[in-house]
């Protein structure tokens, strides 16, 4: 009897012991040149895991006791980037801010699945253009044939890269999902695209019977995919692709079904709500199609009704208190509503309110942001332009998620007015209460009151 239960202590302490020696330490150590913000932060999903300081030569070292194997993001503000973690990894990272994804490389344990998510990641961002250029115009089944042939040499170049290296099952499903859904997202996509260049305006494109065949490989509760942006981009366009065409006959409204917001949108949270069982990814799209219809600015009457069918659909979601704070925000940039109470600073660091810089006359407020130099270099040239046109309009321009030297720098630079640019220290404050997520959202004030809430430089004038 004794030494059965010493042999039961034992197994039971091995039992206990034996995970410990799994969960093995992580550390991600790396050099930034030109950073933009001073620290680094892991997350997993939406929550951070840990952060780092970068030290007098911008370096950083972050070491975890043990995390779960899966896709993580790095993130530097304003910027972030895959980077897929095991237990036990060593990871080195060196990247320069002013090309931040096409300077960004791995080094160590993992850097071959990292490396290969990297280039990946390059490659998409050109192709989408090349495809729509290239192969859209295509008859469905030409357009197939080009696209599993880009499918399969991706996928043969992973094989390839796991037969030399060691990938783990995981990062190898991690990166195969990248290739396969993106893929799908094209086919999606496809008739949509082919209609606006082609075909008939008034209809989608006839298909063949088999174009959606892969359909069925679509797994609608992947855990680990669910932060992966092909998988979600996939998920996005598929829900409401699939909203359009169960509505387009099926539903006595208009013909133009994405034109009827809240009709088209209520029809893709009921899709999601009968397809998708991962909480997490349920809970993303929810906010996705959300925000999708609240930033189109729909009656307030309207807005009610959607929010009802979504709390109904979705009432624990755990951005339930960004939605709501979203719908409470566009109410008040609702026309002959003040602006809020946002300071703002001027190059000679006098700090001034909106409500104050919108004053007597019209006056249209514009966003830019240091990091993103295409982006300004565009939207100069815009202001430029509507300033020769709209004379009596003031044109300001707030500067956001940039650090304070650099946008003094840049006014420079690029040859800005400092009479009329601004500095805005808190980019949160601002993006959540004056709803900044287009890169040309404006708003156009009057005698101190808003006209436009939601204008567009390149489309309002």
């Amino acid at each position: 009897m004794i030494r059965l239960l010493l042999l039961l202590m034992i197994l039971g302490v091995w039992g206990c012991q034996e995970p410990q020696q799994d969960r093995r330490p992580v550390s991600i150590s790396g050099e930034i040149v030109n950073p933009t913000d001073s620290y680094v932060i892991l997350y997993k999903g939406e929550e951070p895991i840990d952060s780092a300081r970068l030290d007098a030569q911008n370096r950083f070292v972050l070491r975890i006791d043990s995390l779960e194997n899966g896709l993580y993001n790095f993130f530097h503000r304003p910027e972030f980037q895959y980077i897929y973690l095991e237990q036990g990894d060593s990871m080195q990272i060196r990247l320069n801010t002013i090309a931040f994804d096409e300077s960004l490389v791995f080094s160590g344990s993992g850097e071959a699945v990292n490396n290969f998510l990297i280039d990946f990641f390059l490659e998409s961002e050109g192709e989408e253009n090349l495809i729509r250029e290239a192969l859209v115009p295509m008859e469905p089944e030409a357009f197939s044939a080009k696209l599993d042939s880009l499918k399969v040499r991706k996928v043969r170049q992973l094989e390839e890269l796991s037969s030399e290296f060691p990938i783990t099952e995981g990062a190898y499903h991690t990166a195969r999902a990248s290739i396969l859904y993106k893929n799908y997202y094209y086919r999606e996509k496809y008739p949509f695209w082919h209609r606006q260049m082609i075909a008939d305006a008034d209809g989608v494109h006839e298909l063949p019977n088999n174009f959606y065949d892969y359909r069925s490989d679509v797994s609608y509760d992947d855990l680990s995919l669910t932060f992966l942006k092909p998988y979600h981009d996939f998920m996005v366009f598929h829900i409401g692709n699939l909203a359009y065409m169960s509505c387009k006959d099926a539903c006595s409204i208009d013909k133009d079904v994405v034109g009827n917001q809240l009709h088209f949108n209520r029809h893709q949270l009921k899709l999601i709500d009968s397809l998708v069982t991962a909480d997490e990814l349920r809970d993303n799209l929810f906010r996705t199609v959300a925000f999708d219809y609240l930033l189109k600015y729909d009656s307030e009457e309207n807005l009610e009704v959607f929010m009802t069918d979504f709390l109904s659909r979705s009432e624990n979601n755990r951005h339930l208190s960004e939605i709501e704070a979203l719908s409470e925000a566009i109410r008040n940039l609702s026309p002959n509503h003040q602006l809020p109470d946002l300071m703002v600073e001027s190059a000679d660091g006098s700090i001034q309110s909106l409500k104050e810089l919108a004053g007597a006359g019209p006056v249209v407020f514009y966003f830019w942001s240091g990091p993103q130099q295409h982006h300004l270099a565009n939207i100069t040239r815009r202001v430029r332009s509507l300033n020769e046109e709209y004379q009596d309009y003031r044109f300001v321009g707030i500067c956001l998620r940039t650090e304070k030297p650099r946008w003094k720098s840049m006014l420079t630079s690029y040859s800005l007015d400092p009479q009329n640019q601004y500095w805005a220290e808190d980019f949160e404050s601002f993006a959540h209460t004056l709803v900044v997520y287009h890169p040309y959202k404006s708003i156009v004030t009057k005698d101190g009151k808003i006209v436009d809430g939601f204008a567009n430089l390149n489309t309002s004038f």
